[in-house]
């Protein structure tokens, strides 16, 4: 009778998966009618111009058409070009600081700071934070003499510099000109670590005309009409500077600048994936991976795969026998998904990645050949058609099974799987297996294999490659609702562990109804343990109240602990296992439904061993809830029990009883107890009925304290609407 009353509470299952259904965030894909370029350059995803082609504003870019061509902007910076592999070209204007004629170098119209040194412009990239100064990639040079440079960053620390100075030529040295060591109006430094902001500075190291006036035993330096301080591209310094050609120069110039970027909106992957919605790998067939150069993570598609893992269905298979040479591939090349094999042309065996490996086998003569040839001449021919059948008809099942496999929801359970499991793994051992899988561990779903049929499926005995002994269920059709929120349902119920709810292991999504695969439980189903073959043997009442609690329990977990809460939809014994030692575990939560709607399977009481509706008996006799309800009503409940129940209950144990099954069969929602509130009280009914004053003639006080609760009045007032109400199934349906 508990087992009816959990029913009532599985009506808002399909509503509550609906209000959670996943809705994919707006920069998923990059709108339509975006500019892809600016002037010449080129501007892939997550990059755009404006807020609406952008990821975020990070990535927002300006095309400044006042220029001819366009050129692009980020804040001041201008870009010349963006790569999806994190690295961007900027240009830097390269301002000159120039003396005035009268003394060696003068700055008096440039601003300084407190200790008199030359403060020059600081670089930055306004409220983006997606970009830094590559450490790698760029140099520090200060161009003129006799000079000191250095850059402070963003609170005033210092981050490199270098001393620049001026000597005569010595002979022989010509050959050094070129070299910026220091010597010759040219001095470079790395930076020790990226910046996404810098302030460079300059000091003059000349005397004035006075001091050598007055100490003439110093040499006077060299100098130039100008100086320069900035950051630039370490290929430039080392292959576009000359002292001749930059020592006089005093006009402004562009340099490059490397930039590196990313995704910085958190620390690193693993934190990334947390968050599903927002997680910026947004192809199928990409990889994340931490960047090198301080918080954040960058895209890639994984290998075999080309193009933009930031939208989706941005990574497509790379076609490596388009370039034999850049794979390696010198001999027959065959193209697959993610991959390609290579083999050595028919006729030669080798080194097929190398050049000219592949060389002739042993020559066969010439009469071998012709007959050879001949013999496999018409072999091909009878065999070629069906070669060609055969392999239209796997291309054609591949086709089939990832349909099935998407329309499924595979993709989304694999993005949810990785984002809480890793690249490799499920959630709480939770798998995704193939139709093969299934198919040797049920010995392609013998007949000696199965559990359990019914209207709507079968229940086979599996086992799997590492010896896990499993149950498949094998569903004949499912709902088109159902179809659409499957892949979420699984996401949810493969993080349920409970004792008394059947493990499921995981699911197949490449056929038409998804399989599900689930732990065994050895003992079978209540059902055939309360109506099977072995039905005539008597229960013990401990063993009724221990089932119905410990299916309370499952219940009540997954109403009241579960996240989000999971309402059943079709409690019965049929749907209740039992292991070796008669523990319960409720099955097909959300899932498929396997039991027929048959009379033979429809739910049953614990407690009298009827079934809720029997079809072949008088009307008024049909329902057990009416019979219940009418008994009670003339006290005449307790004829219904099973003779074992009836002789082991005592009076206390049967108003209690009692009592729970009339709160729960109330029409009325709010009076009704909450299944965590039924699991308790049948918990502890049970622990009475096992104590040893359950057996014995003992004071009513003491009974009492027992029963954890006040003796309830047996005399139930039950409204007219009510009764009538039950009588007529109104308010239940056994079988969902």
């Amino acid at each position: 009778m508990a087992t009816t009353t959990l029913c009532l509470q599985g009506a808002a299952l399909v509503v509550l998966i609906v209000c959670l259904a996943p809705v994919a965030p707006a920069w998923a894909q990059q709108p339509a009618g975006c500019p892809d370029k600016c002037g010449n350059t080129s501007i892939p995803y997550p990059f755009g111009i404006g807020s609406r082609c952008a990821r975020d504003f990070n990535f927002r870019l300006v095309c400044n058409h006042a220029y001819s061509p366009p050129r692009l902007f980020v804040s001041e910076v201008e870009l010349v070009s963006l790569s999806l592999d994190g690295e961007a070209r900027a240009l830097i204007n390269a301002r000159n600081y120039c003396s005035d004629g009268t003394t060696y170098i003068s700055y008096n119209a440039l601003r300084r700071d407190s200790q008199g040194q030359l403060l020059l412009s600081d670089v930055s990239f306004g409220r983006s934070t997606a970009y830094r100064f590559s450490a790698a990639r760029n140099r520090f040079v200060v161009l003129g003499c006799p000079v000191l440079g250095y850059l402070v960053d963003a609170e005033e620390y210092y981050v490199s510099g270098c001393i620049s100075m001026c000597r005569k030529s010595q002979a022989g040295d010509d050959h050094l000109s070129s070299r910026c060591t220091g010597e010759r109006g040219c001095c470079q430094n790395t930076i020790p670590r990226p910046l996404n902001f810098y302030k460079p500075y300059i000091l003059s190291l000349n005397k004035s005309a006075e001091e050598n006036r007055v100490e003439p035993i110093y040499h006077r330096l060299n100098s130039t009409a100008c100086n320069y301080v900035f950051l630039v591209e370490d290929k430039w310094i080392d292959t576009t500077y000359s002292y001749r050609a930059y020592f006089n120069r005093t006009d402004d110039f562009d340099v490059p600048v490397v930039l590196d970027w990313a995704i910085r909106n958190v620390r690193n992957c693993r934190v990334a994936k947390r968050n599903a919605t927002k997680y910026a790998c947004r192809s199928e067939w990409s990889e994340c991976f931490d960047a090198s150069d301080g918080v954040g993570y960058r895209c890639r598609c994984s290998n075999g795969y080309q193009g933009n893992p930031y939208l989706d269905g941005g990574c497509t298979d790379i076609d490596e026998c388009q370039d034999k040479e850049k794979y390696g591939c010198y001999g027959d090349c065959t193209n697959t998904i993610g991959g390609y094999t290579c083999i050595c042309p028919r006729g030669t065996i080798g080194n097929v990645h190398e050049k000219n490996g592949c060389r002739p086998k042993d020559k066969f003569t010439f009469a071998l050949k012709a007959v050879t040839g001949v013999g496999l001449g018409v072999f091909m021919s009878v065999f070629m058609a069906f070669w060609l059948h055969l392999g239209l008809q796997k291309r054609k099942l591949i086709r089939t099974r990832q349909k099935f496999f998407e329309q499924n929801g595979g993709i989304f359970l694999q993005q949810q799987m990785r984002s809480y499991g890793g690249a490799g793994g499920g959630v709480g051992g939770f798998k995704i297996f193939s139709t093969e899988e299934l198919k040797n561990a049920t010995n392609n779903f013998a007949v000696d294999r199965i559990l359990g049929r019914g209207g709507h499926g079968i229940v086979y005995k599996g086992v799997l490659e590492d010896n896990t002994v499993v149950a498949i269920k094998k569903s004949k059709m499912m709902e088109e609702a159902q179809t659409k929120e499957f892949a979420r349902e699984m996401f949810i119920l493969s993080q349920i562990n409970h004792r008394n709810v059947v493990k499921l292991l995981g699911c197949c999504l490449e056929v038409e109804v998804p399989m599900l695969v689930y732990e065994f439980v050895s003992n079978g189903t209540l059902y055939h343990y309360i109506h099977g073959k072995d039905s005539e043997v008597d229960i013990a009442l401990d063993t009724h109240l221990q089932i119905a609690a410990e299916s309370a329990e499952a219940l009540s977990y997954m109403h009241s602990s579960a996240s989000p809460p999971i309402l059943h939809g079709d409690v019965k014994t049929a749907n209740i296992l039992l292991d070796d030692k008669f523990d319960a575990k409720v099955s097909d939560f959300g899932a498929s439904k396997l039991a027929p709607t048959d009379e033979a399977e429809i739910a049953t009481l614990l407690l009298t061993r009827k079934k809720a509706l029997y079809l072949d008996g008088p009307e008024e006799d049909r329902s057990l809830v009416s019979c219940f309800t009418t008994a009670v009503k003339v006290g005449r409940h307790q004829e219904l029990l099973d003779s074992q129940v009836r002789n082991e209950l005592s009076d206390e144990m049967l108003q209690e009883i009692t009592h729970l099954l009339m709160r729960c069969l109330s029409m009325i929602g709010e009076e009704r107890p909450a299944m965590k509130e039924v699991a308790e009280r049948l918990e502890s009914l049970r622990r009475y009925q096992q104590h040893p004053w359950a057996k014995a003639e003992g004071n009513e006080e003491e009974i009492q304290s027992l029963l954890g609760m006040e003796q309830n009045n047996a005399n139930y007032q039950l409204r007219q609407q009510d009764v009538l109400g039950l009588e007529e199934g109104n308010a239940y349906t056994f079988s969902l």
